[in-house]
């Protein structure tokens, strides 16, 4: 996979210039930020996870917080993504467990969607970042298919960790379908997001270069 350029000041710089022309998607969401509604079952591989990992869905959230994007934190989300996007190895759970769904770290580096999530995740808060601002998210993707990314809640809007593609885009620049994710107050809730489009035709101008 190619490395990944980005102008962080160019993007900011773009996305706020475009960001008063388009309405809301939905009631309370933004091209910056997704609108969490009502309670939503939490995944059945996200329980799954929990069993196996409960030291890690105990770990307590605070009151909601974001990240503070600079262009360290930014070089630092590119970092992530590109890392792990290159050193998991794509196969299905069928493949490689003979079930359907489990979450669970890569520790055989290799795994599905959720897989690059949970690691990505895990990466990001031994690097300082907040949990609050790491929510693994169901989406579909652009095939049509079912789907999981991490979004990334920033000072700056909501950026998408995407184990199909190096580049990290806003959620309204991704193409993605947003159906339910993590709460900002406790990851063992989750939340609908409404089948929010993210479309891609939106500030074009923010999309990442490859070199």
């Amino acid at each position: 996979m190619s490395m990944v350029k980005f102008s962080f000041s160019v993007c900011l710089i773009v996305a706020a210039a475009w960001l008063p022309k388009f309405a809301n998607a939905s009631s309370g969401t933004s091209l910056a930020h997704l609108h969490a509604g009502e309670s939503s079952q939490a995944p059945i591989g996200w329980t799954q996870f929990c069993r196996d990992n409960a030291t890690d869905c105990r770990i307590p959230r605070s009151a909601e917080s974001i990240k503070r994007l600079d262009e360290r934190s930014w070089r630092e989300l590119l970092a992530v993504n590109l890392q792990f996007n290159q050193a998991i190895a794509p196969v299905t759970d069928q493949e490689q467990y003979g079930v359907v769904e489990n979450w669970t770290y890569a520790t055989t580096g290799k795994g599905d969607c959720e897989d690059y999530v949970l690691e990505k995740r895990r990466d990001l808060i031994r690097r300082g970042w907040p949990m609050s601002a790491l929510l693994a998210t169901v989406v579909i993707d652009k095939e049509g298919g079912g789907h999981a990314v991490l979004t990334v809640v920033t000072d700056r809007g909501e950026f998408i960790l995407d184990n199909q593609t190096d580049d990290v885009l806003p959620w309204s620049r991704s193409g993605l379908t947003f159906i339910r994710r993590q709460s900002a107050e406790d990851q063992n809730v989750w939340r609908f997001l409404g089948r929010v489009v993210g479309r891609p035709e939106v500030l074009t101008a923010t999309a990442a270069s490859k070199r």
